[in-house]
């Protein structure tokens, strides 16, 4: 018998673009606006039971004792489970996820029980019965410039924690303008239109199938089987995750929380029946993650022409003691900007809280806030435009790397939005404009965020006869149109219409896929798709057999090594500050990006508009307060935590520059997810400053800070 090898993976072929760059209509729209789509809350097998959480009322301690009778005493309540009965886990390094496996309290909102009922009125009723008592210690939840001393390994994902190039302090003590001054951004809150939910059963079954079968609300359902499987001594192939449809994420969807073990440690308990756990929305205030606040120190050095010769960004935020995390909060000064001289840095405060995780633009949002409105200072103190002063620091090469960018169109972003926005009739002055009792003013900023190509990523084709092809990956498509553009993209590559292409998503039982975030998930997974699609060419020709079928990895880029890749943007703002009240409008909001090919411009500019809505609603509402005393979040719905209405939001637009990136991929296409966030809310501010004189330097911006 001869034994083949299959073929190394080459790198595939430029599309032709025929669907790709056309509005097509979203798939798996006519399901959305029926009904007919079920989210995981939706899933409701027979015999299901229904879980609700019981968690810490203390923010550091132990649990002295958790009285059960009462709950168990309420009708249609079926079990109680605590650290005493809690299924034993295999493994606990993960500490958010180790739940119920001890008696010690890490952070307040901790999940100490789970109980499980008939309905989920009982299982709700019967948690507020639980009598939980606790030996209670001291603890430290509060994100001061004193404590914020840790110096992490590294930070998000794997980047240095401090970076240091020329000598900063000579510099800056050398030059003719120097701006040195902290901005501070706030706690904010993932709050996705559905809370994160999960349905779980296990089930007895022979060697190697499965025995943990989910139903998630998840950005990534491989991921949550590498988190969870060796946790409950499973092997992967023995947990299966599934989200067909997932109402939105902003990153708190990204990896599995500690309600998705709690759910798969209760449906171990129950002989068979699958228990489902929706986590409301005041409990994910304590449990589905958060974006840190941060304190961010900028010194910027410029001679009088305002050409920068040395950029300093020092950073303070906070991680949690049970898990860490730190934000990449400085990572895109390393590269935004000429200087010869760099310096950057991340510190935290280790407190007794929750773990802090992704949020849209994780680091690019807090940071290119602190550096842009340090611009906009700078722009100032040189007495340049603002724009400008942008255009004077123009990189040759990448700061951080020295690499050529592949495509680096910042100078046209700006440009092009400065003529579409009317920038030449601006003030050069600030308080130069009042309409009645209003102030008028006008604020720039830049934006960028890196272009992403995830590892491990695979499809599958198959030829289902007729001229039509099923196409399988296990990406999820989390509200962002996912399931239409990879459809468009199958389509280009096997050559045929969108409607010859039945897609296949959010299954762990297809080709691994990555997470749906950083902005890397039609790169990653519409480059695996054009791989197989092209092997699959090669291997069953034009006219292939019902059946033929064929499995491909997204091969590695040769170029990805070479350039610096990065998108652009450049967001212009229009403010107006009630001059009696300090009441902030912004009628004008208008992004003008660079992200390669556009895949679906009906889609695309979705998501860039909503990524301007969530930097206005950072600028102007969005701020999580947890008080120090207790160490719980006291902003915890939506009615304490604001954020952007349809009030808000005026004149507000996003457009793109026509370009195409082979060199990243065969679609030619960067990711388009979260640049609309990074540099919203410094636009804002720094209109805000140009209506009134008043420099804010924290978000949000609030009217008391411009009275008095």
């Amino acid at each position: 018998m001869t034994q083949t090898q299959d073929p190394p993976e080459q790198r595939p072929e430029p599309l032709v673009p025929r669907a790709v760059g056309t509005p097509l209509e979203r798939v798996d729209g006519v399901e959305k606006v029926t009904g007919r789509a079920q989210y995981a809350a939706e899933h409701a097998p027979e015999d299901l039971l229904h879980a609700w959480l019981v968690q810490s009322t203390v923010a550091k301690g132990r649990v002295r004792a958790l009285a059960a009778g009462p709950a168990l005493a309420h009708p249609g309540v079926v079990s109680v489970l605590d650290h005493t009965n809690a299924p034993r886990l295999a493994d606990t390094e993960n500490a958010e996820l180790a739940i119920l496996q001890d008696p010690q309290v890490h952070f307040r909102g901790q999940i100490v029980g789970v109980v499980l009922a008939e309905s989920s009125e009982a299982a709700r009723e019967g948690a507020a019965l639980v009598e939980v008592t606790y030996d209670v210690e001291a603890h430290e939840a509060e994100l001061r410039e004193d404590n914020a001393t840790h110096r992490p390994e590294s930070v998000n994902p794997d980047m240095e924690t401090d970076t240091d190039e020329g000598d900063v302090d000579a510099a800056i003590a050398a030059a003719p303008v120097v701006v040195s001054q902290t901005y501070r951004t706030a706690y904010e809150h993932n709050n996705p239109l559905e809370p994160h939910a999960t349905l779980a059963s296990w089930r007895e079954a022979g060697e190697g199938a499965e025995v943990l079968s989910l139903v998630d609300s998840t950005q990534g359902v491989h991921g949550v089987v590498q988190a969870l499987a060796p946790m409950l001594g499973l092997e992967a192939d023995q947990v299966r995750v599934q989200a067909p449809y997932v109402g939105g994420g902003f990153g708190s969807k990204g990896e599995a929380h500690a309600h998705v073990m709690a759910a798969a440690l209760a449906a171990r308990t129950t002989q068979g029946r699958p228990v489902r756990l929706v986590v409301t929305r005041q409990q994910m205030f304590a449990l589905t993650g958060y974006r840190t606040a941060t304190i961010s120190h900028l010194r910027l050095a410029a001679d009088r022409d305002g050409r920068l010769t040395a950029i300093e960004h020092r950073v303070q935020e906070q991680t949690s003691r049970l898990r860490e995390f730190a934000e990449q909060t400085a990572s895109p000064t390393r590269m935004m900007y000429a200087a010869a001289n760099r310096r950057t840095s991340h510190r935290l405060a280790v407190l007794d809280v929750a773990v802090p995780s992704w949020m849209r633009a994780p680091g690019e949002m807090p940071g290119m806030y602190a550096h842009e409105v340090a611009m906009d200072e700078l722009a100032v103190a040189c007495d340049l435009d603002p724009v400008e002063l942008r255009l004077r620091n123009e990189p040759d090469l990448d700061p951080e790397t020295g690499k050529p960018f592949n495509d680096r169109r910042l100078t046209d972003c700006l440009r092009r939005g400065a003529d579409r926005f009317g920038w030449s009739q601006r003030p050069a002055g600030p308080r130069a404009t009042r309409d009645g009792d209003w102030w008028v003013g006008t604020g720039v900023a830049s934006a960028t965020y890196p272009a992403g190509r995830m590892p491990g990523n695979a499809a599958r084709v198959r030829a289902l006869g007729e001229g039509r092809y099923g196409v399988s990956i296990g990406a999820v498509d989390i509200g962002t149109g996912a399931r239409t553009v990879l459809t468009q993209i199958a389509a280009d590559s096997l050559g045929v219409p969108p409607d010859c292409i039945d897609l296949a998503i959010a299954d762990t039982r297809l080709p691994a896929a990555s997470v749906a975030g950083g902005s890397s998930g039609t790169s990653s997974w519409g480059t695996a798709i054009v791989a197989a699609a092209q092997r699959f060419r090669q291997e069953h020709g034009a006219a292939p057999a019902a059946g033929a079928e064929t499995t491909a990895a997204a091969a590695d880029n040769p170029e990805g090594e070479k350039y610096a890749f990065h998108s652009f943007g450049a967001v212009f703002a229009e403010a107006r500050v009630h001059r009696w009240t300090g009441e902030i409008r912004v009628p004008r909001l208008l992004g003008v990006y660079s992200v390669g090919r556009v895949i679906n411009p009906t889609t695309a500019r979705s998501q860039l508009l909503g990524g301007l809505v969530m930097g206005l609603s950072a600028a102007l509402h969005e701020e999580s307060y947890r008080d120090p005393r207790f160490g719980h979040v006291v902003t915890q719905d939506l009615a304490a935590y604001h954020v952007a209405s349809h009030a808000d939001v005026l004149g507000i637009e996003a457009e793109w520059l026509e370009e195409s990136d082979e060199a990243f991929n065969p679609m030619g296409s960067r990711g388009i997810g979260e640049i609309g966030i990074v540099g919203t809310a410094a636009a804002v501010a720094n209109a805000t400053y140009h209506a009134t004189g008043v420099r804010v330097r924290s978000i949000p911006v609030t009217p008391d800070q411009f009275l008095g």
